[in-house]
């Protein structure tokens, strides 16, 4: 009963107009309404920060740009296993974060390689801000 209960909270917590927006967005909103839940400092999503974040390097000297190139609208290359990547931004791949199952298992996966540690909901929502702003050719 209670994982139902917590399931049911997490949707709730869901604003009303995420639930018809885009996979990206409704994902935002969750990821929002958890940083929002995490720290009471929390103002709300920046895609500026998203960029900066996405083309940091981090613990391990990588960025996420390292794999997914600094342009995010773009096919990139894994840096280790050359295996290539669909683009980020859902405007050149519109099946990016329509399931949140597998764009959390991804932000676990990744994080971990990129930061040395897990992504805190804060960042994953401005890293989705930055990336659901991007558009082919004429990245924001």
């Amino acid at each position: 009963m209670l994982p139902f209960l917590c399931a049911l909270s997490a949707l709730m917590s869901v604003p009303p107009a995420a639930l018809s927006a885009s996979p990206a967005a409704t994902l935002q909103a969750r990821y929002a309404a958890q940083a929002a839940r995490e720290d009471r400092a929390y103002r709300g999503a920046s895609s500026e920060r998203g960029r900066r974040f996405f083309l940091a390097k981090h613990g391990s000297d990588w960025s996420c740009a390292s794999c997914h190139t600094p342009d995010a609208t773009a096919t990139g290359k894994h840096a280790v296993t050359g295996r290539r990547l669909q683009p980020l931004a859902p405007s050149a791949n519109p099946a990016r974060f329509a399931d949140a199952a597998k764009a959390e298992k991804w932000f676990r996966r990744n994080c971990r390689d990129v930061l040395d540690r897990e992504c805190t909901a804060a960042e994953k929502v401005d890293v989705i801000a930055w990336l659901d702003g991007l558009h082919p050719g004429g990245a924001r």
